[in-house]
């Protein structure tokens, strides 16, 4: 992932801590723990169980996948005092593409690396997504995707608990991945154009 893209990632989550809580840094939040608690989430969502008809729910996975970036993220800003000197960092180690794997047992591993280490592992995660096809760009537009959504809960009450997460009989999260697919990624305004969409959704 280019440098850049990083660094508005990187951004984009210290704004969204801050927004919950201005110390976050200090708060010394226990991000790998909420990282493997997803892992068991996005593995259902794979589907594990021998014993009943499952069929993976990609979507689903895509967006657990991105959830745990969001505490990866804020594990690495907390461990690096410069956001810009971190992307950089980052983006000089960004794997590169490999064949893919058993996404089962390599989510197994990133997981015990986070239980083991109670980090982050980058490395481990890129490669966990390219296993199930994800590009780095589908990582990079993912992740902006939730993020709006991040921060459009808090701007409607998530903290509070007023808001609404079931809009009309589908979720939020899937109004999300049908706004992403209806605007372009490559628009300067798609941020702000997701959050309108959002707005525009929301059961009033």
């Amino acid at each position: 992932m280019e440098q850049h893209q990083l660094l508005t990632l990187l951004e984009m989550q210290d704004a969204m801590n801050s927004k919950v809580n201005s110390d976050w840094r200090e708060r010394n939040h226990e991000w790998y723990r909420a990282i493997w608690v997803e892992c068991a989430e996005m593995l259902d969502h794979y589907g594990w169980k021998w014993w009943k008809h499952q069929e993976c729910d990609f979507e689903q996975v895509k967006l657990e996948l991105i959830d745990i970036l969001h505490f990866g993220l804020s594990d690495l800003i907390v461990q690096h005092d410069n956001i810009q000197a971190l992307a950089k960092v980052l983006s000089a180690h960004w794997p590169k593409a490999t064949e893919s794997g058993d996404f089962k047992l390599l989510l197994e591993e990133f997981t015990l690396d986070t239980l083991q280490t109670k980090h982050f592992n980058l490395n481990r995660f890129v490669e966990l997504a390219y296993s199930i096809g994800l590009s780095s760009e589908d990582i990079y537009v993912g992740y902006i995707g939730k993020n709006v959504l991040n921060i459009f809960r808090q701007d409607y009450g998530y903290k509070t608990g007023e808001y609404i997460k079931v809009w009309n009989g589908r979720e939020d999260n899937e109004v999300l991945v049908e706004l992403c697919d209806e605007l372009d990624s490559r628009d300067a305004q798609f941020k702000d154009r997701l959050y309108s969409g959002l707005a525009d959704a929301y059961p009033s």
